[in-house]
């Protein structure tokens, strides 16, 4: 084992008590998308406090920060966390539950911002052993569009310096903690929020002649739009189409004026994505129709596929292979899940990988997104251990 790679360990072993703190700190007091005030103010603090000058405000509550090694030019890498929180009651009794009442961390940012900045405190402590900058962005509403990571990329985030390459670190219950997984390519879908309204004639139940019945005219739009994916999608994309919300609002023996529904829309191909969305938009404009009712459709374009850089994430791979082990890591499949990390992806070589978090012998198994979300925090000694290694060796890399 190399010197610099028990360092690492050492001083992330060090630094676990400290870390776990930090995300508890997180975990009692989350905020919702682009109202991340106290959290920004709590990481520029902590930043502060390990000698690291971060600068504040960008894209409302984000914040940057630059660790230099030596030759600070040679290369610049950045390293990315999310901030916010989902509008979730918390259902875990544990002593860092969300004090806040409805708004819960059920998707890991705690976890990524804490671990990001142990990596901040362990690439600060050994700055003097690697050459080139590291780039900490500590970013704001990755859960709600427009993206928190398009803003921050509109305001500079990835200039003066520009990275050469960006990492982001991801929460994944389903493996164990202690393990990693990567995929090369693409990784995670598009994603884009549906909302309609489906106009008809409301009226008493019991005479259907008299009405435009837009619950009915809904049934079949829902089920016809299906055939949107099954029937003009290449089954080498993988789509999904997926209606989470309908309101008809009526009664047992009540038609109602309208019906409103909600859904989203993922796929892998910006051509069929485009595509899709004038299908979908035609479909249901010409079936509400067709049935004598009238039909709102809008759809809200939102993140792109997250694409990691073949090379790249196979570089990362490596490093992980030689810090954790070859049994500790993973290959990931495809995820029709979204992240704005993708809008990174875009404008340089990324990788995006999942931190194992899960123990199912302690029962913490829950999936992101749920109210009994949570972590084995022996995540949080191998979060900051891994991504400093990642870090230091990807600036070593020419």
């Amino acid at each position: 084992m190399s010197i610099l790679k028990e360092e690492i360990k050492s001083l992330s072993q060090a630094y676990t008590e400290e870390v776990t703190a930090l995300r508890r700190h997180l975990h009692s007091h989350p905020e919702l998308s682009f109202e991340e005030y106290q959290t920004a103010q709590f990481v520029a603090e902590k930043l502060r406090s390990y000698g690291i000058t971060p600068t504040e405000g960008i894209a409302g509550t984000g914040l940057i920060a630059c660790i230099e090694g030596k030759n600070p030019q040679k290369k610049v890498i950045a390293l990315r966390a999310d901030m916010d929180a989902l509008p979730i009651q918390e259902a875990n009794e544990v002593p860092y539950k969300s004090q806040n009442e409805g708004v819960m961390h059920a998707c890991g940012h705690d976890v990524h911002t804490s671990s990001l900045l142990g990596t901040a405190k362990i690439l600060h402590t050994l700055k003097d052993k690697f050459e080139g900058t590291v780039k900490l962005i500590f970013q704001p509403g990755e859960e709600r569009l427009p993206g928190g990571a398009s803003l921050m990329i509109k305001e500079g985030v990835l200039e003066n310096p520009r990275p050469q390459h960006i990492f982001g670190q991801h929460v994944q219950p389903q493996i164990p903690a202690g393990k990693v997984g990567f995929r090369e390519g693409m990784y995670m879908a598009s994603a884009d929020e549906i909302y309609v309204t489906v106009k008809g004639k409301g009226g008493h139940g019991a005479t259907p002649e008299l009405n435009i019945d837009p619950v009915l005219i809904t049934s079949h739009m829902i089920v016809a739009l299906q055939q949107i994916i099954s029937r003009n999608a290449s089954p080498k994309i993988p789509s999904v189409l997926s209606f989470g919300k309908v309101i008809a609002n009526g009664a047992t023996n009540v038609i109602p004026d309208e019906v409103y529904i909600e859904g989203t829309f993922r796929t892998y191909d910006e051509e069929w994505r485009a595509a899709a969305h004038e299908k979908m938009k035609r479909m249901a404009i010409s079936l509400a129709e067709g049935m004598g009712g009238q039909c709102d459709f809008d759809i809200r374009v939102g993140y792109p596929f997250l694409k990691n850089n073949p090379e790249l994430t196979r570089r990362a791979k490596a490093y992980a292979t030689d810090f954790l082990g070859e049994e500790n890591v993973l290959n990931l499949d495809l995820w029709l899940a979204a992240e704005d990390f993708a809008y990174y992806t875009q404008e340089t070589d990324a990788c995006f990988y999942r931190l194992g978090t899960g123990n199912v012998e302690r029962g913490i198994t829950s999936s992101v997104h749920t109210p009994t979300f949570d972590i084995d925090e022996k995540a949080l000694t191998i979060g900051p251990a891994l991504m400093s290694w990642i870090a230091i060796q990807d600036l070593q890399h020419s």
